[in-house]
């Protein structure tokens, strides 16, 4: 792939934001190469990522906060700048349901997601045959009812000795506690069984059968200290017909499950996703 940069803004709305941004990397000898902006009229924001390439660009992109920052300054900007070329390092947590798992590491193998996975850690040993054969380290920590504090302490030492930039919880079956999650703010996603909001508890795809759904869903999402309530990344739905038994029902849900988590991983690796309040905005 091409390396290129990417510039993340979001900063309060007001005219020549884009000009602004724009004459800048012109400036510096940049070619813009893909920019999207939106303006959320609501909260009074200006959302934009501005991808170029710095092939030709005057300023080292090491400094280019020292020449960047009078403009943010000036406009109240909250940014940040990315390179295509930096692959993340994604961790994966996961229990017995293994299939977005199986489904992440063959779009890593394959190339599809430009990261990084420095580890795996499970809660039961089931997938460590699938881990072994895409050689990437397999680490059990065991979750007992009374004592899941010392548990997220021993996943939080494996995670800080492996240096994540970012967690996928793929369909990882516990809750996570405030503690944990204020470790990786905005940078835990998760993927939600169903179509938020949605049926609660266990066996949800059991419910959606008793009641006789004409759609299930599938639901994306960035982890926060309130359950299943996080910035929505990416949704899915397909339809039940009346002729479909329950195991159609999990295995359509399956199939949702991993092409919208799938995504919403992709789209963070691409640094395509821009927070405000509790929405995202991605850019296409």
């Amino acid at each position: 792939m091409k390396h290129t940069a990417i510039l993340l803004i979001s900063c309060p709305d007001r005219k020549g934001l884009v000009a602004t941004i724009s004459d800048f990397v012109f400036r510096h000898n940049g070619n813009i190469l893909h920019a999207d902006e939106h303006a959320d009229e609501e909260s009074g924001l200006f959302l934009m990522r501005v991808e170029f390439d710095p092939a030709q660009f005057d300023i080292d992109l090491a400094k280019f906060t020292d020449h960047f920052s009078p403009i943010a300054q000036k406009y109240e900007m909250i940014w940040r700048l990315a390179q295509s070329n930096y692959r993340p390092k994604m961790a994966i947590l996961v229990s017995r349901y293994d299939h977005c798992l199986v489904d992440l590491l063959y779009r890593h193998k394959s190339g599809e997601l430009r990261c990084e996975i420095p580890v795996i850690i499970a809660n039961h040993p089931d997938s460590r045959s699938t881990s072994e054969f895409y050689g990437i380290p397999f680490e059990v920590v065991e979750t007992p009812k009374d004592d899941r504090r010392a548990a997220e302490e021993k996943i939080l030492a494996l995670l800080r000795q492996h240096g994540p930039d970012f967690l996928v919880l793929a369909r990882y079956m516990q809750i996570l506690s405030s503690e944990f999650v204020a470790e990786y703010p905005h940078r835990i996603i998760n993927i939600h069984h169903s179509f938020l909001p949605a049926f609660v508890g266990a066996k949800p795809y059991h419910q959606a059968f008793e009641r006789g759904v004409k759609l299930i869903g599938a639901t994306s999402h960035y982890v926060t200290n309130v359950l299943d309530d996080g910035p929505i990344i990416e949704q899915d739905v397909v339809r039940i017909s009346h002729r479909d038994t329950l195991d159609h029902l999990l295995q359509k849900g399956r199939d949702l499950e991993k092409v919208v988590l799938s995504r919403a991983v992709r789209w963070h690796i691409e640094n395509r996703i821009l927070l405000y309040g509790n929405k995202t905005v991605v850019f296409s």
